[in-house]
C-alpha cells in the first residue's frame, strides 16, 4: 500500500492536470469563437420590394447578426418573378461567398408545384438555416368599397364578379394561393392580380384601384388602424394577439385557416461549418429580448428554432400543403 502522502501528491498532481486540461479546452473554444468571424460580409437576399413583411424581417435579423459576426451584413432586394428570381441566382452562390436568402412558403413550397420553369430545386439546391417569425394573411378591403363583413364581401364579389378583383403582393407568393384557396372555399370567381411588392399593392387599395387585397397582417395592419383601409378577416385558427377585435375567417363564417413563415436558407454550395455556425448566430438573434420586441412590434411574432428543428418545420409544412397546392389545380 502506498503511503498517505504519496496519495496525496497523486491527486494533487490529477487535479493540476485536469485544471490544465480545462484551461486549454477554455482558451481552444475562446480561439474557435474568435476564429469563426466571418472574413467578408454576409449578403442576405430578399426575392421582395423594400416595405415588405419578408424584407423587414430581414432588416430586423441583419442589424443584430452583423454585431455578433462581426462583418458587415447587407440586404439585397432582387424583387422578380413572385421570389423565384431570388432563388435561381442565390443557388448558384461560389462556395467562398457568405450568402443566405430568406424566403417563405411561396419560394420553397408553392412554386415548385406550380411553375414548371423554376430553374431551382428548393430541396436539392437549399439547406434550411433558420425559421425565425410566423404570420397570418389579412383580407382587406379598400374604403371605397361598401362592406365591413366577410359575408357582405362575398356576397358583393359574387354580384360583381368583373369587379371582384384582388390583389396581391406577388404572382404565386402564398398571399396569391390563399385568395384561390378563399375563393374556391367560398364558390366564387375571383380574378388575382400580382403586385411587385406590399408597398403599391396598399397604394392601389387605398386609392380604390384595387377593391381587395390579400397580404400579412403585419403589412396590412398599420393601415387598417389608420382607417385607410379595413381588415375583414385573418387567418390565423385563433384571434391574433395584434388585433384581437378582429375575427378569424372561421369565426366569420368560412372554414378556412392557415399561416406563413420566413426562413434563411443556405445554397447547398456552402460548406455545412458555416452553415452551422450561421444557423447558431441567428438563433442567438432571435433569443435577443429586442429582436423580440421589434418583431412583435411590427405585428410578426418572433421563432427561435434550431437547424434541426426548422429541418423538422419545413418537412411537415410541404407534407401539409402539396397535397393542397396540387389538388387546386392552380397554374400560372
Amino acid at each position: 500500500m502506498l503511503p498517505t502522502h504519496s496519495l496525496t501528491r497523486r491527486a494533487t498532481h490529477r487535479l493540476v492536470g485536469l485544471l490544465a486540461i480545462a484551461g486549454f479546452t477554455a482558451a481552444f473554444a475562446t480561439s474557435a469563437v474568435a476564429q469563426a468571424k466571418l472574413d467578408s460580409p454576409l449578403h442576405i437576399v430578399v426575392g421582395y420590394a423594400p416595405g415588405g413583411a419578408t424584407d423587414r424581417v430581414a432588416r430586423v435579423v441583419a442589424d443584430k447578426l452583423g454585431t455578433k459576426l462581426g462583418v458587415a451584413v447587407i440586404v439585397d432586394n432582387k424583387p422578380g418573378a413572385g421570389g423565384r428570381l431570388a432563388a435561381q441566382q442565390v443557388k448558384i452562390t461560389p462556395a467562398n461567398q457568405n450568402v443566405l436568402m430568406l424566403a417563405n412558403p411561396a419560394v420553397m413550397v408553392v412554386a415548385p408545384l406550380v411553375f414548371k420553369d423554376n430553374n431551382y430545386d428548393a430541396e436539392r439546391d437549399f439547406v434550411p438555416v433558420s425559421h425565425v417569425n410566423d404570420y397570418d394573411f389579412a383580407l382587406a378591403v379598400s374604403p371605397t368599397l361598401p362592406v365591413r363583413e366577410l359575408s357582405h364581401l362575398l356576397a358583393w364579389m359574387r354580384a360583381n364578379p368583373a369587379q371582384a378583383n384582388v390583389g396581391v403582393p406577388a404572382t404565386g407568393s402564398l398571399p396569391h394561393f390563399f385568395g384561390l384557396m378563399m375563393g374556391e372555399k367560398a364558390n366564387v370567381q375571383t380574378q388575382v392580380i400580382g403586385y411587385r411588392g406590399s408597398a403599391p399593392l396598399l397604394n392601389d387599395l387605398i386609392g380604390g384601384q384595387v377593391p381587395i387585397a390579400v397580404d400579412t397582417e403585419d403589412v396590412v395592419l398599420p393601415q387598417h388602424t389608420a382607417g385607410k383601409l379595413r381588415i375583414l378577416a385573418l387567418s390565423g385558427a385563433k384571434r391574433s394577439p395584434f388585433a384581437p377585435n378582429i375575427p378569424t375567417f372561421k369565426e366569420a363564417g368560412l372554414d378556412l385557416a392557415a399561416t406563413g413563415w420566413n426562413t434563411f436558407f443556405a445554397p447547398t454550395t456552402m460548406p455545412k461549418a458555416k452553415i452551422e455556425q450561421l444557423a447558431t448566430a441567428i438563433r442567438e438573434v432571435m433569443q435577443d429580448p429586442d429582436t423580440q420586441r421589434k418583431f412583435k412590434d411590427s405585428g410578426m411574432t418572433p421563432v427561435v428554432s434550431t437547424q434541426a428543428q426548422t429541418v423538422a418545420m419545413l418537412k411537415a409544412y410541404r407534407a401539409q400543403w402539396s397535397p393542397v397546392v396540387q389538388k387546386s389545380g392552380y397554374q400560372p
